[in-house]
């Protein structure tokens, strides 16, 4: 299998899916599993799994599962696939669950899910956690990969086929030829980023014409300053983002940007334009996401090499409640189990998941999950099993800025992100707009 090919075909995918179409009537009430972990459910008479096109790593890792590590789970209750364009997730679900016919295990969208989305409230929703614990298998469920599912969907509800941490990749040689060190707080960033300006090297390449990347370096600022709760304590009102130390994270982007850390451009400069800047060396830092493992990982693209490509997490805030060890995280899309398909031979089928799709898609596809490793991986390259590693220790994860926003304010923070970094709105005219925004949809 060309495991290349794979890891460029999945960088794409991320945590979207989050519109909420009305479910007309569910037959049916609560899902009977959905609070013991599928010991009362009946089993459907195969093992449905419903997934997007544009992810096909996914069926063919599930498949080969199926055919090895999972194979008497497989021939109990057979697999079979079922394909849905992730653009039309939340219909398609939402149709087959009010036809009764949801999938044994499915893509879904994301505020469906959640307690009281409608899948949630309908009792459609198979409780993960309390069917691996039942099983004896919770372990094979990295911490990480809890605390990021909780945040995200408000339960244990969705398996956590891909994860991904963020934070600053960077160039090991430009660093030690400036004589630099990781910098540990956001002043030392600032300190690095001004050595490598005068060297003539562009500190930090990001691709502000997406937005969202300037978001996360605002964002991180912003957990870092005011702690892990920072955004969901805007999503329940308990604080505003035009408080002060909201406000300092639109102030310290605009002041970064002011300075031409970002390099001339930037506003304009697309996702791939970005990425080779970094990996061609002409940039000395990116803020990315794990998905970028695809592009250092691939020797057409990255001419700096392998062995020259840091990863670090974003620095501290001087007084913040945050810490440097709470990593920004996403488990991909969500993956549920239909909680009143959720028998023992369903269970036993997400069990053996559990067990062995941490190896098998590592070793297979380079694709990093939120499982353990539960055996020997040989064709991982050296920075992608640092990633992993670097996975398997972290206890707490943030979400990104916009996780928990309505779609039109997310819309709206990466839109204005430009008019942000360029000076023509201030940090407080910036989080007024959002504040405003977030208060008129919810």
């Amino acid at each position: 299998m060309d495991s290349h090919s794979n890891r460029r075909r999945l960088a794409t995918l991320g945590l979207a899916l989050a519109a909420v179409v009305p479910l007309a009537a569910c037959a049916g009430g609560a899902g009977e599993s959905g609070s013991d972990g599928g010991s009362t459910a009946a089993d459907p008479e195969t093992f449905t799994v419903m997934t997007a096109n544009e992810n096909p790593v996914l069926e063919e890792q599930l498949t080969a599962l199926a055919e090895d590590a999972c194979k008497a789970e497989n021939e109990a209750l057979p697999i079979e696939h079922q394909k849905v364009a992730q653009a039309d997730t939340v219909q398609k679900v939402t149709l087959l669950a009010s036809q009764d016919a949801l999938p044994t295990h499915t893509i879904a969208g994301t505020a469906l899910i959640r307690p009281d989305g409608d899948l949630g409230k309908a009792g459609l929703v198979g409780d993960l956690k309390a069917a691996l614990e039942e099983a004896g298998t919770w372990e094979n469920v990295l911490p990480a990969a809890e605390s990021t599912v909780e945040q995200v969907y408000g339960g244990f509800f969705s398996m956590p086929f891909q994860y991904n941490i963020e934070g600053i990749f960077y160039n090991k040689q430009i660093f030690a030829d400036a004589g630099l060190e990781e910098p540990q707080t956001w002043d030392e960033l600032i300190d690095v980023s001004t050595t490598l300006q005068d060297s003539g090297v562009i500190p930090m390449t990001e691709s502000g014409a997406n937005g969202w990347p300037l978001t996360r370096i605002m964002g991180m600022y912003i957990y870092r300053n005011a702690g892990p709760e920072a955004m969901t304590a805007i999503q329940d009102g308990s604080a505003k983002l035009t408080d002060p130390e909201y406000v300092a994270g639109a102030q310290a982007l605009a002041d970064y940007a002011e300075a031409g850390f970002f390099g001339e451009g930037f506003t304009t400069r697309d996702g791939d334009t970005s990425s080779n800047m970094f990996l061609t060396g002409k940039a000395a830092m990116t803020y990315d996401g794990t998905w970028f493992l695809s592009a250092i990982n691939d020797p057409e693209r990255n001419q700096i090499g392998g062995e020259n490509v840091g990863f670090m997490p974003f620095p501290e805030v001087d007084g913040g409640a945050g810490t440097i060890d709470q990593y920004p995280a996403n488990a991909g899309a969500p993956m549920i189990v239909n909680a009143k398909q959720f028998g023992p031979k369903v269970q036993d089928w997400i069990s053996c998941i559990a067990e062995n799709y941490g190896q098998q898609a590592l070793n297979d596809a380079g694709v990093i999950s939120g499982f353990k490793v539960n055996g020997e991986v040989t064709d991982v390259s050296e920075n992608t099993a640092e990633i992993q590693q670097r996975i398997e220790g972290i206890d707490e994860t943030v979400l990104w800025f916009e996780a928990l926003f309505d779609p039109k304010s997310n819309s709206l923070a990466s839109t204005n992100a430009t008019l942000l970094t360029t000076g023509q709105l201030t940090a407080e005219e910036y989080m007024t707009q959002l504040q405003a925004s977030i208060d008129a949809n919810k």
